[in-house]
Order: C-alpha cells, then structure tokens, then sequence
C-alpha cells in the first residue's frame, strides 16, 4: 500500500513495542517517519529518531518544531508513549500518581498541542491516541494505570470534537494485552515467568496475545487518509478479550 505517499508522521514511544511496529508500518507505505522516545538508540531505520521525554514542555515543542523544520509539515500524529504502573487504589503515593499521568496524560495532550499548529495546515491531518481495553474494563491490581488510560480516551474523544471543523480526525485505539517489552518485563518478574505467560495466554479468547504489528495495523487504518470520514472512533484490538465469554 501507498497511502501514506508524501505525509509525515510522528510516533512517540517509538523505539520498541507498538510505537515501533507503527514506524515501521507506515514507513513501509510510504510515511516520512519521525520517532520521538526518550532513548532512540534501538530505533528502527526510519526517516528522523529524536530523543524527547513527552514530561518535558520544552524538549516536546523543540523536537515537534525540529521534526516540522525538517520534512517542512507534520501531517499524523501517533501519541504512543507510556508507562505502566501495578496495584490496587493504596498501592501508590502522590508521587508515583503524578508521574505516571504525567506520561500518560499530559504527555500526549504536550505533544498534540505542539503538533496542532502544523496539523492544522495539513490536508490529510490525523491523530491516534494509544489507550488501553483497561479504559473500559476492570481489572485487578492496575488501578493507576486504568485510570491513566480511561483519561486517554476521554481526551482522545474530546479533541475529535473540537477539531472536527478544522479537518483534524482524532481516533483512539485499545489495544489488550500485546507481546511487547513491557509485558515480558511484568511476566519475568512473576515467581513462575512460564506459567503466568501461560496464564496470560489462555485467557485470550485467540489463544494468543496480541501482536504489537496487529495494533499497528489498526492504528495505521485509522491515521490513513483512505479512513476520512473516520473520526471519534475507539478501536479495539483485543483478540476478543472484552467483547466475547467463551464457554470453559
């Protein structure tokens, strides 16, 4: 496919997991790519890697305007990065709340916010929200990170109102549990890393996790200028995990 031919797009979280399938999917149909993430050192081969904490103002609209200045527009936005945080409503301080929504938050409406002067010069202008299946499900012992992710959807549901007028689509993709770093990491810090992959595995309706190139896949459908009349749309991509209750 070629339907990203001539448009810019900007990833942040980037280098590794979802963020990184996007580049390379895009990439791959024709986008000049720019990774934001906070170390680009495994950053696939794409157009531009730019090292930027999305908790920092001015590192955020320096490395928007640096990505502007060189392919001359920004015309998709992908707003990837984040954290994961465990435990239940006790488990963290003030402190570990606030950094975490500041990731997870703040960090996207930073990046959005400097985007927007040049999104709104695009003609193809797009924005995808990373979000969670945990926005709109319970589950145990992520209370910090669910509430982060809820926050996404609002966010990404409100900016699609706003900037409808100005032919900005917003959309909003859930994805459920992904084989990505952070997974592995959570699963070997676990008494029995097999069988809690094991666990994880066979609650999945597909018998599988989700793959991080599955998220990337929807998450290129929505910013693709061939999805114009999509716009306010939450996507999930669970492998059935909220949608279907399978007999046991």
């Amino acid at each position: 496919m070629n339907d990203y031919d001539g448009l810019v797009v900007l990833v942040t979280g980037g280098a590794s997991g979802i963020g990184a399938a996007v580049a390379r999917t895009v990439h791959a149909r024709g986008a000049t790519v720019a990774v934001l993430d906070r170390d680009v050192t495994d950053a696939d081969s794409v157009s531009l890697s730019l090292a930027c904490d999305v908790t920092d103002s001015t590192g955020v609209d320096a490395a928007v305007a640096a990505v502007a200045e060189r392919f001359g527009r920004i015309d998709v936005v992908v707003s990837n990065a984040g954290i994961g945080a465990q435990g239940d409503v006790a488990a963290n301080d003030d402190a570990e709340w606030a950094r975490v929504l500041d990731v997870n938050v703040v960090g996207m409406a930073r990046v959005c916010r400097a985007a927007l002067p040049h999104l709104r010069r695009s003609p193809q202008a797009a924005v995808v929200l990373t979000s969670s299946v945990l926005a709109v499900m319970g589950a145990p012992n992520r209370v910090l990170y669910s509430a982060t992710k809820g926050a996404v959807l609002a966010l990404g549901l409100a900016m699609a109102a706003d900037h409808v007028g100005e032919g900005i689509r917003v959309n909003v993709v859930l994805p459920g549990t992904a084989d990505t770093p952070w997974i592995g990491r959570l699963l070997e810090s676990a008494d029995d890393p097999e069988a809690a992959r094991t666990a994880l595995r066979d609650r999945q309706p597909l018998g599988r996790l989700v793959t991080p190139d599955e998220v990337a896949n929807a998450i290129a459908y929505l910013g693709s200028p061939l999805s114009g009349s999509t716009t306010g749309t939450v996507l999930t991509v669970d492998g059935g995990f909220t949608g279907l209750r399978l007999p046991r």
